[in-house]
């Protein structure tokens, strides 16, 4: 059983994180991780205070747990740039604060790092609204590049390719050729994949994110620096990490907002992802990383995630997650691994490490820490 710890400064509680049920356990490791977590609480998205959190944290569990694998996701630059305006010095002050807390990291923590940005922001210059079209087009605030619709009538086609905000409007086959989906990945594919030009998003009748200030730029490259290998791909790093962990304790750190031009030379340009379809941050893209596959397919775009629900919904704690991903690096690594992140619902979703450490945080809004453990057994 994966077991969740969720703090919220003056209570803790421990749940099933399948079922969602509060359960009663304090073994060692839930003892421990419950130290963790009150002697961290998280400062908030926006925080300039929020990277040094994932660095504290992250040290603390390797003195207590001592893992041989890491993995950290810094994203307070991510959401600063998102949500805050900024003039050209506070934003080159911002990504220097950000490899400043990472150096921190790594020399304080000895483990031999793999760095990569999943790619740079760019200014948000307006909605494409969807939201009257005949058919039903769906997205989600992870995106602004892709939408995916639902039983477009031939005049909703006809508009959209006349608009000039959209780039592209593509067949769902297009999708599924560029990779070789099976039969059931195809199923949950919408029957169109919109396109939106750089600095574009989707508006949709479901969208509830506040407004943004930047938004992910085209990123068909981002940047990686490996001691011990140059990805040609970036479902190349997951072989890197696995030749790494052989000979050294490996930090695997990864940079939400941060492309070519934040991340200092020397690096590797990495492409990020197949031809037209590039990934923006999200689940998709951290699997890429931890599985060595494209994993477009397990939330696809415009998928209708909400005929999926059920009333009991597994994983109520993850979001629109619905089940633990198979086939991470760090489910069949035999030593101890950790992951530390100010990005909430993916470190224990989509790292595969042994315990994880995470801000319980929705919207912007901080409801404290999480922390899971999928492995009560290497303690």
């Amino acid at each position: 059983m994966s077991t969740a710890i969720i703090d919220a400064r003056e209570w803790q509680n421990t749940f099933d994180l399948r079922t969602g049920a509060k359960v009663e356990t304090d073994n060692p490791v839930v003892k421990f991780m419950r130290d963790v977590l009150c002697r961290h609480p998280y400062p908030g998205d926006t925080d300039p205070g929020s990277n040094a959190w994932v660095s504290n944290t992250a040290l603390d569990l390797i003195a207590q747990y001592k893992p041989q694998l890491v993995f950290l996701a810094y994203a307070g630059q991510f959401f600063q740039s998102r949500y805050t305006q900024m003039n050209a010095d506070e934003r080159t002050e911002m990504y220097a604060s950000v490899f400043t807390e990472v150096n921190r990291f790594i020399a304080e923590s000895g483990f031999t790092p793999i760095i990569l940005g999943t790619g740079g922001v760019t200014p948000f210059v307006d909605y494409i609204d969807v939201s009257r079209l005949d058919g039903l087009a769906i997205t989600t605030h992870w995106s602004a590049r892709y939408a995916g619709l639902h039983n477009a009538g031939s005049k909703d086609l006809k508009s959209l390719a006349k608009n000039p905000k959209i780039e592209k409007v593509l067949k769902r086959e297009d999708l599924l050729n560029l990779f070789c989906a099976s039969s059931d990945e195809a199923a949950r594919v919408p029957d169109h994949i919109l396109l939106a030009k750089e600095g574009f998003s989707f508006k949709t009748s479901s969208g509830t994110m506040r407004k943004a200030l930047m938004l992910p730029a085209r990123n068909f490259h981002i940047p990686v620096s490996c001691p011990m290998g140059n990805p040609g791909n970036i479902t190349d790093i997951c072989n890197i990490i696995e030749e790494t962990t052989k000979r050294h304790k490996t930090a695997v750190i990864i940079l939400e907002g941060i492309g070519t031009n934040e991340f200092p030379k020397p690096y590797t340009r990495c492409l990020n992802g197949l031809d037209w379809y590039y990934y923006e941050p999200g689940e998709a893209q951290y699997l890429a990383v931890t599985t060595g596959e494209h994993r477009v397919f397990d939330y696809p775009v415009g998928y209708k995630y909400f005929e999926e629900e059920e009333e009991t919904k597994q994983y109520p704690l993850s979001g629109y997650f619905t089940s633990i991903p198979k086939g991470m690096f760090a489910d069949r690594f035999p030593g101890r691994s950790i992951a530390v992140g100010n990005k909430s619902m993916f470190m224990h979703m989509v790292t595969g490490a042994d315990l994880s450490v995470e801000c319980f945080a929705r919207n912007l809004y901080n409801q404290g820490t999480m922390g899971v453990i999928h492995r009560h057994d290497k303690i």
